[in-house]
């Protein structure tokens, strides 16, 4: 809609409405207007998709790209388990096998 309608909307609805009214056309609007900016919820991945997914970083890894497995571990990624317990790999190889898990892989 053109600015120029707007505008005409606008002063059409101030020389028709109460205050009150007004008021409430824009809480209504506004709510309305709220809904339809909900982001779309998350979707899930299928197998081809993931599996491409860990092609791509795979690939990165091996370009040389990337993180080190030791600056992650500063980074705090891994917080939930015990740095001491676990090495990197261990970590890696429990984390996939939740995926796998999640995702009957």
């Amino acid at each position: 809609m053109s600015t120029a309608a707007l505008t005409n909307l606008r002063d059409y609805l101030t020389g028709t409405l109460s205050p009150a009214d007004m008021r409430w056309i824009s809480v209504q609007l506004k709510d309305f207007a709220d809904k339809q900016e909900q982001p779309e919820p998350f979707r899930r991945y299928t197998k081809e998709e993931l599996n491409a997914m860990l092609d791509e970083a795979e690939a990165e890894i091996a370009a040389g790209k990337g993180i080190p497995s030791e600056e992650v571990w500063r980074e705090e990624e891994f917080a939930d388990m015990d740095k001491e317990q676990y090495t990197p790999e261990e970590a890696y190889e429990m984390t996939m096998k939740d995926i796998k898990a999640i995702y009957a892989v």
